[in-house]
């Protein structure tokens, strides 16, 4: 299931900072016609394409202030894209947010807003409807492969994101669509969220667990961004569809090999 990113365009949300910002980087170095930056943060997001545009040219460079809670926003925004290049080939839902104080909110951006990033990628993607086919990438965390009491319900909607690409990702819909859905779980990653959510109570459930939280994530060594920017384009290239991998220790990424609960059954 190898995909040549060369010529391709692709979306991204969340891709002002942090992880989105190195994936566009590195996919632009992988030859693609262009990147879309999705973000709500404006000022953030058009320094982010002004920087990409002067290293690989303005021509190459799109960015569409976009909040992800709003369907209706990232259709345009996806509209716009395809008016730009005629077409969409790669997708990457990375917005998401740390913050178990406002759960509603985590939940709503982190599972409601990439379900709806998975179907409209799917709507203008999918050969079934015209589309030339392509790959999504969504983001997860390795907070979603172990125990995380720190921040249980951001670790819920990271599980969640694995369960949902999994099945979307089985060869019964790439099939259909031509599609390939595979998983990333970065690891502890230079990000602005570690900080960010250690420097307020708000963030926790509970005011004790921030504690907790700095001993689990903020305290550990990180890795760049651009490492998972490079696992992801490393993956679009070779993995195959509902596949899921972890990216940590600034290391190539490596594939999670999910036990056969029929085999577990019959012993």
């Amino acid at each position: 299931m190898s995909y040549d990113l060369k010529g391709k365009v692709a979306l991204i949300t969340g891709g002002a900072v942090g992880i989105g910002f190195s994936c566009a980087k590195e996919i632009l170095r992988f030859g693609a016609q262009a990147v879309v930056i999705i973000d709500i943060d404006e000022t953030k997001g058009q320094l982010a394409a002004k920087e990409l545009a002067e290293e690989f040219g303005p021509e190459k460079v799109l960015f569409i202030k976009v909040d992800v809670t709003k369907s209706d926003e990232l259709e345009d925004a996806i509209k716009k894209t395809i008016s730009t290049w005629k077409k969409i080939d790669v997708m990457i839902n990375n917005a998401a947010i740390l913050n178990d104080g406002l759960w509603e909110l985590e939940i709503f951006i982190n599972i409601n807003a990439l379900v709806q990033g998975n179907l409209l990628g799917l709507k203008y993607m999918s050969k079934k409807t015209g589309g030339n086919g392509g790959v999504i990438i969504n983001m997860s965390s390795i907070v979603a492969l172990q125990a995380t009491p720190a921040c249980p319900i951001y670790s819920g909607t990271k599980n969640f994101v694995i369960g949902f690409s999994r099945s979307l990702g089985d060869f019964y819909h790439y099939n259909r669509t031509g599609v390939k859905v595979i998983t990333l779980c970065p690891g502890v990653t230079d990000t602005a969220q570690p900080a960010q959510a250690e420097s307020s109570l708000s963030h926790f459930l509970f005011p004790e667990l921030r504690n907790l939280f700095v001993k689990e994530v903020v305290n550990v060594p990180r890795q760049p961004a651009s490492s998972v920017g490079l696992a992801a384009t490393s993956l679009i290239t070779k993995a195959n569809s509902g596949t899921v991998w972890v990216a940590e220790d600034n290391k190539p990424a490596y594939e999670i090999i999910f036990p056969d609960r029929t085999t577990l059954r019959k012993q």
